[in-house]
């Protein structure tokens, strides 16, 4: 079997074991197979059970939201990375941030490295969105809303007590313009603020409220 043969039988370009052990199920040897293409680059072990083509066989470039999800779940896109992909903060971020429910975990693979934060199954669900790729398959992706407030209750750096000092932060800190704010939703805000139990995400929550009204008069 070619490579172009291979090719014409796995359509994506991140793919897992099953799917290998199937496109190479009229080879004798498929083990033997498989070490070859992962010797020649053809196709690359992202970690075990998960491949993505080489550089050379692929058609499109990685999808690493897609991969994110796939390297360890349950997990959703979130986070700083989330952040970048809302165009809410003017950075490009290399890391793939995401958060799960399972434990804190990072993977640092020949596709890029991948951080993935504990959240608790009570907030994990609050504000994920499904983006199609459109080639049948789908990602999670923090919403706006989320990944800000992620990113909010993971930062460490001490207490955030007025909506002055919240707005220094998001202005300063994070480099988020005031005008991205203008339009999240305050009611899931509040809602996030509630299931993280965040004095932090309420004091967004207030911020964006006084934004979205004084955008109304």
């Amino acid at each position: 079997m070619d490579h172009a043969s291979l090719r014409h039988r796995i359509p994506h370009e991140e793919f897992d074991y099953q799917v290998l052990r199937d496109a190479l199920s009229g080879y004798s040897r498929p083990r033997a197979r498989t070490t070859l293409l992962l010797r020649n680059g053809s196709i690359v072990r992202v970690k075990k059970g998960l491949y993505v083509f080489g550089k050379e066989e692929r058609r499109k470039p990685l999808c690493p939201e897609l991969l994110a999800n796939l390297i360890y779940g349950p997990s959703c896109v979130s986070l700083e990375y989330a952040l970048a992909w809302h165009a809410l903060i003017p950075e490009r971020v290399e890391t793939v941030t995401s958060v799960t429910c399972g434990r804190s975990r990072a993977f640092d693979t020949p596709v890029g490295r991948f951080v993935y934060r504990n959240v608790s199954m009570r907030v994990f669900p609050v504000g994920v969105d499904r983006v199609e790729t459109g080639d049948g398959r789908a990602f999670l992706i923090a919403t706006p809303e989320k990944a800000l407030a992620d990113v909010l209750v993971s930062d460490r750096r001490g207490p955030i007590l007025a909506r002055r000092e919240m707005a220094a932060y998001l202005r300063e800190s994070l480099r988020i313009e005031e005008g991205r704010l203008k339009g999240l939703d305050r009611n899931l805000l509040d809602e996030l603020a509630t299931c993280y139990r965040s004095r932090k995400v309420r004091l967004l929550a207030s911020i964006v409220e006084r934004l979205n009204r004084r955008g109304k008069e």
